[in-house]
């Protein structure tokens, strides 16, 4: 007797890759201030921030005369240096070991001074530069796989359909040698071309969703779901619940 086999599989996989994006940044890998507009950071989960400097680009260029530098944390407290804080004297600013409550807005206030050539008079002047920090998660292995591109997810889409062609190759040897086999009290396998599927399946992990409006630079990311939302699921949208304070919230209490 001869059995056929229809062989169907569902490979899970995330999607919505984000890296470390800005509107701000230099070759050095660091992010700087924009006057008037907050910077939007996004954060590996467990992994170090960029280093964020309390200046933009503009001010970097040229000599600033005794500049002090006060950095506010999402507590709108004053950041203190620990071990996941690490700060400088020069203004700059990395968080390590980044995780969900710690994603919020991180300010920084520079102050100098500007003194006018022909009266020597001195003027204390200040800016302020927003930061928005947001965690996303991957699975474990993303930098291996993705390091040499920026485009993780072609990169995931090709190990999958390149793990599905091995797959069905392996069925149809396996059916070639059961019906060659001359022992035929074991069934011989048939294997149906184009039976093995790969269907996406586009989800986050709990606590996190995908919001193009609040993210629209990072639309497909799963981020951590913002203050007032919350997913319980591997849902992509997090839901509504004003009653929460904090990131990353998994239940509406």
């Amino acid at each position: 007797m001869r059995v056929s086999v229809l062989l169907s599989a569902v490979l899970w996989y995330l999607t919505g890759v984000g890296w470390q994006r800005s509107s701000e940044s230099t070759k050095k890998g660091f992010i700087y201030g924009k006057p008037g507009h907050p910077v939007k950071i996004y954060v590996k989960l467990h992994h170090h921030s960029p280093i964020l400097v309390c200046m933009d680009i503009k001010h970097a260029e040229i000599e600033t005369v005794d500049p002090t530098y006060q950095w506010i944390g999402p507590n709108e407290k004053p950041l203190t240096g620990n071990y996941r804080i690490n700060k400088t004297k020069t203004g700059k600013l990395m968080v390590k070991d980044f995780l969900e409550p710690l994603s919020g807005l991180y300010t920084c206030t520079l102050s100098y001074k500007t003194i006018k050539a022909q009266t020597q008079e001195e003027k204390m002047v200040k800016q302020r530069y927003d930061f928005m920090l947001f965690v996303n998660p991957f699975a474990p292995g993303w930098k291996g796989a993705c390091s040499d591109t920026i485009d993780c997810e072609d990169v995931t889409n090709h190990n999958i359909l390149q793990a599905r062609d091995r797959i069905e190759e392996f069925f149809r040897s396996q059916a070639k040698i059961f019906y060659h086999d001359f022992n035929k009290t074991i069934p011989a396998m048939h294997f149906v071309d184009h039976s093995f599927q790969v269907i996406r399946m586009d989800s986050c992990r709990p606590g996190f969703g995908k919001n193009e409006g609040l993210h629209s630079n990072c639309a497909t990311c799963c981020v951590v779901c913002s203050p007032g939302t919350f997913s319980p699921d591997v849902d992509v949208t997090c839901q509504t619940c004003i009653s929460i304070r904090t990131y990353g919230a998994k239940s509406c209490p």
